[in-house]
């Protein structure tokens, strides 16, 4: 969520001091209108990784979203859209979609949920689009790389364990949030976030708030929810991943710098 202009305080975005410290990738290039796909995401990070190479320094890919982590090293393909096709797919009878699908690849019901009439249309609109069946797209080589967690290029991976004091950590960093104007920064910016920026976390819940649906205290409870929920999901992603090496919280910024480091250095090179 970074990527959206305006949304500085809730997305806790680096400081202007910080960016001119050190050259930050994909902050600030869209506006909170925009839609910003995972693809789009995909594309800018690849080609901001590929200056970074030919600078010849190493990059540090950072955050908090599992797919978006993937997308840019691991060979994650995202197939092209049509919005008119789409709305055309999905005036279908019903089990239309789910029949022409079926039709097309008659395994398709062992990767897409053909209960899913969400999933049967894209799953269509794929196979309309590239001639790509939802069978030819999961036995492909790409497909295998990105189940056994073979990245596109070299990497190393640490993942900084939250520890048992995230609930305590969150609630005051939502707290330092508000003092730094997070509700007049949600107030300023609701007219114009689009679908994909007004759900951000720490911008949604507090919308009824702006719109006078519920009190400052109601819409504090739900960023803590959202947030831990969200760490929740992250945390499952990422121990997922063989790649990552975990290390434990630590309460001194200093010790979690040097620990990284070390870790770094000694983490073993993902390759293809």
């Amino acid at each position: 969520m970074q990527v959206y202009r305006g949304m500085d305080i809730g997305t806790a975005k680096p400081s202007g001091a910080d960016r001119a410290r050190i050259p930050h990738h994909l902050v600030d290039v869209a506006e909170p209108e925009e839609a910003f796909t995972v693809a789009e995401f995909q594309r800018a990070g690849r080609a901001a990784l590929d200056a970074v190479d030919a600078r010849g320094v190493p990059a540090i890919v950072t955050g908090g979203s599992g797919l978006h982590f993937r997308a840019l090293v691991d060979p994650l393909d995202f197939p092209p859209g049509d919005v008119e096709l789409r709305a055309a797919l999905e005036r279908l009878p019903a089990g239309e979609a789910r029949r022409r699908l079926v039709a097309a690849d008659p395994h398709a019901g062992d990767h897409v949920d053909l209960a899913n009439p969400r999933r049967v249309v894209r799953a269509l609109e794929i196979v309309e689009l590239t001639e790509r069946t939802p069978t030819a797209r999961a036995t492909g080589a790409e497909a295998a790389a990105v189940r056994a967690y073979r990245p596109r290029r070299p990497l190393r991976a640490i993942g900084l364990d939250p520890g048992d004091a995230l609930p305590a950590r969150a609630d005051a960093r939502i707290e330092t949030m508000h003092d730094e104007g997070l509700l007049a920064e949600v107030r300023g910016l609701a007219p114009r976030l689009g679908r994909t920026a007004r759900q951000a976390v720490n911008y949604k819940e507090l919308l009824p708030v702006i719109a006078g649906e519920a009190t400052l205290a109601d819409g504090k409870a739900d960023q803590l929810r959202a947030t831990l929920a969200l760490a929740k999901r992250q945390r499952t992603f990422f121990r997922r991943d063989p790649r990552v090496g975990w290390l434990p919280w630590d309460d001194d910024p200093a010790r979690r710098l040097a620990a990284a480091r070390a870790a770094l250095q000694e983490a073993p090179t993902w390759t293809s």
